[in-house]
């Protein structure tokens, strides 16, 4: 049924919510770039129908009822009013087609990501606890095609094989990442920007890097993985940050 609180008459309103917060604080930081990037969120069973930023629309001034409600299966969605750009369904289609774990799919141009994905090497070395999260747990693109159009989303969703990899390093372009929930998405894409700036600060010293061998780093990547609660207490310190500031993202 849909959610009518705050005067709407929409569907998926929780969902709704958590994603335009997601928007809001993405802009916050500086992640963001003008009015491009997508972020997107299925809504049923098969990932066919998803929650999608509208096009052109700056970051900071989502709210939840602007979120289109797409399907995957019918290009008429395509068509209507603040339709998504070309390139944003093209990647978050295919993503939510073919990679059924991947119920949040969030793409960007942040700063340090695309400094990683920009370097011939872009491995990201466990040479601290953040970096650590990611160890043996990234997808690195290193055929960039052009603009994600539909032929370049599907081949960027067939790269997601391994279900423990849910950052892909889009080699000459940005980050994509996918999880669950909108909760475990952002908090994995804000730890992971943080991740690489340590990494690209650590470099630009020219010392030698600290890097930690490899049992450690894989323990410290699954007790991490298995911290309780962290994602959800994450989003919801935001959220309530925003609300605190009166922020309209959740109208």
């Amino acid at each position: 049924m849909p959610d009518t609180r705050h005067g709407t008459n929409l569907d998926h309103w929780t969902q709704r919510v958590d994603l335009a917060a997601a928007f809001r604080w993405t802009a916050r930081l500086g992640m963001h770039e003008g009015v491009a990037n997508h972020f997107s969120l299925a809504v049923n069973d098969d990932g066919s129908q998803f929650l999608m930023n509208p096009n052109q629309m700056h970051f900071s001034r989502i709210r939840a009822s602007d979120l289109l409600l797409i399907d995957a299966n019918d290009p008429d969605t395509y068509t209507g009013p603040n339709a998504p750009d070309p390139t944003a369904w093209g990647l978050h289609g295919a993503i939510h087609r073919h990679v059924p774990h991947a119920r949040c799919a969030m793409h960007c141009h942040s700063i340090f990501a695309t400094v990683l994905a920009s370097l011939a090497d872009s491995r990201l070395p466990p040479i601290d606890q953040n970096c650590c999260t990611f160890y043996d747990r990234i997808v690195i693109d290193e055929e960039y095609g052009g603009l994600a159009f539909e032929g370049e989303g599907d081949r960027c969703a067939s790269l997601f094989t391994d279900p423990r990899k849910k950052v892909m390093v889009m080699g000459n372009h940005g980050v994509l990442v996918i999880g669950a929930t909108v909760a475990e998405t952002f908090n994995r894409l804000y730890y992971f920007e943080r991740a690489a700036e340590t990494y690209i600060r650590a470099l630009q010293t020219g010392q030698p890097l600290r890097i930690l061998p490899h049992d450690i780093a894989e323990k410290t990547a699954r007790e991490l993985e298995e911290y309780p609660d962290q994602d959800t207490r994450h989003l919801s310190e935001l959220k309530a940050l925003l609300t605190e500031e009166g922020s309209n993202y959740a109208s």
